[in-house]
């Protein structure tokens, strides 16, 4: 059992940083990894020689190795949906007839680029993507991070069922020159499908006579598409087995391939698959995804550290936190095991961060004095994503090493004020440049970090259940009849809608 497990790992004796630096001289050797154009530190964190070797044998007996060979083999480790989770497959690592499929998929969506291109839709410029949660947030993240010197479309992504968000998002576009893509797994999600309606209202009373011709479908539920008036040539189906938060690799990315152009979305893929093959086949005490997770359970289970902080020093990642949001919290935020008993320990800590240097003007404060305990994350690029004076960037980066060496070893002062306690962790994420390859590579590993604490856990990370409670709940306020809610939101309903809740 792996209760055991974890007892011997609460039974370690703690050192400071710094006394694990002095006791353990390999620390450098054993806790740093270099893996697809990515450094990974792990040093500057709690995670001792003995802490390493116990975590090790807690990963045994998880059977870590026969989750994984099992997810990439395309069983059905969803355990309480009774599906796979089959996102490796789309970047060439999983089950051999679902990468066939995935590589057909990928085809038919570079055919309808290839068309797209030579403007058989007509002269396009601007695309407005639809979507949702991992319908929206990877696109999102990608087109922003690696698309923004490729000159090639405008693209705006709307999720919000806000109608200032979507007015936001058209405001500088031709209704003539643009392209409506539709992200929906099932085709039903209902803020998608508002923004759709009204984002064709647009395109019509823009001039443009057949507003869904110029609509392209992405989903796991091609008939729906279909239902809805998207023709069959523009839907780009993808699995019922890739979850939505790991679907940027499936049709899903289809902006990110207009935006980058097909051989940069390519490139996405084999570095991410990379980190799948590194994961597959590294020991745990070499691997960069087990390692990380490893670290996540030091600090939420053997030191009660609630929250975990991300700071990408690349104006270019500005978006990554809000994509580990979903990816880490939905995923982990469950409170029982897989056979349904309660999980016994805390599972997902709260994802939260921000920009450098900015944030060392806001928060950091927190980090450096505050009573918190949190494992901090700095993520920089050694490689500028500028022209301007080298300075610009020579400064983000030695302000980002600096944060983790100050976090590490504090300052004593007799001026309690002036005082920092130290012995602060934090890991460091330095890539070579960041470009389609390597960003695969890294959001391949966050994927995989995920797992792997789950795993760990002995939890699902594949589901989502508690997201549809709120769903479910705003449906009965906005229907007919409903049944009655408690006093403070009737009291909210009749304020904002009058009797009724209309």
């Amino acid at each position: 059992m792996t209760d055991a497990a974890w007892a011997a790992l609460a039974d370690l004796p703690r050192l400071t940083l710094a006394e694990l630096f002095a006791a353990e001289p390999d620390r450098l050797a054993r806790l740093v990894i270099e893996e697809a154009g990515i450094r990974f530190d792990f040093a500057k964190t709690h995670l001792g020689r003995d802490a390493l070797s116990a975590f090790v044998a807690l990963a045994e007996t998880a059977n870590l190795s026969g989750h994984r060979d099992a997810l990439f083999a395309g069983e059905p480790v969803n355990a309480t949906e009774g599906r796979a989770a089959e996102h490796g497959a789309e970047r060439g690592e999983g089950a051999p007839e679902s990468v066939a499929r995935a590589r057909a998929l990928h085809q038919r969506m570079r055919t309808l680029i290839d068309a797209i291109e030579a403007e058989a839709l007509g002269p396009v410029r601007h695309i407005l993507h639809i979507g949702i949660g991992g319908s929206a947030l990877g696109p999102k993240l990608l087109v922003d991070a690696l698309g923004r010197d490729a000159g090639r479309y405008d693209v705006s992504v709307v999720s919000n069922v806000d109608g200032a968000a979507l007015e936001e998002a058209v405001a500088d576009f031709d209704p003539a020159a643009t392209l409506i893509v539709i992200a929906s797994k099932t085709f039903t999600t209902s803020e998608t499908m508002l923004n759709a309606g009204s984002a064709l209202g647009w395109m019509e009373d823009g001039g443009v006579a057949d507003p869904y011709g110029r609509v392209i479908a992405l989903t796991a539920d091609p008939d729906k598409a279909l239902e809805f008036g998207v023709d069959e040539t523009r839907i780009l189906p993808f699995s019922e087995s890739v979850g939505g938060r790991f679907s940027l690799w499936s049709s899903i990315g289809f902006p990110a391939a207009l935006a980058l152009g097909w051989a940069g979305f390519e490139e996405l893929l084999e570095g991410a698959a990379a980190m799948d093959r590194h994961f597959r086949l590294a020991p745990p005490e070499r691997n960069a995804p087990v390692l990380a997770a490893f670290v996540d359970r030091l600090y939420a289970n053997l030191r009660n550290a609630e929250t975990r902080a991300v700071f990408a020093y690349d104006e270019r990642l500005r978006l990554l936190p809000s994509y580990l949001q979903q990816l880490e919290m939905e995923s982990l935020g469950k409170s029982v095991r897989l056979d349904g008993s309660p999980a016994g320990r805390a599972t997902a800590p709260v994802t939260w961060g921000g920009v450098g240097t900015d944030a060392q003007h806001a928060v950091f404060q927190l980090l450096h004095q505050g009573t918190h305990l949190v494992p901090v994350e700095f993520i920089a690029s050694i490689e500028p994503g500028d022209a301007l004076d080298p300075e610009h960037h020579d400064q983000l980066l030695v302000n980002c090493f600096a944060q983790g060496a100050a976090l590490m070893a504090g300052r004593a002062s007799d001026d309690p004020h002036r005082h920092y306690p130290g012995d602060r962790p934090s890991t460091t994420i330095l890539l070579d440049r960041l470009d389609p390859r390597t960003f695969g590579a890294l959001l391949a590993f966050y994927e995989h970090r995920v797992f792997a604490n789950a795993v760990l856990l002995g939890i699902n990370p594949f589901d989502q259940f508690g997201v549809e409670l709120g769903k479910d709940m705003a449906k009965l306020a906005d229907s007919e009849g409903a049944p009655a809610f408690d006093p403070a939101t009737e009291a909210l309903l009749a304020r904002a809608f009058g009797d009724g809740g209309e």
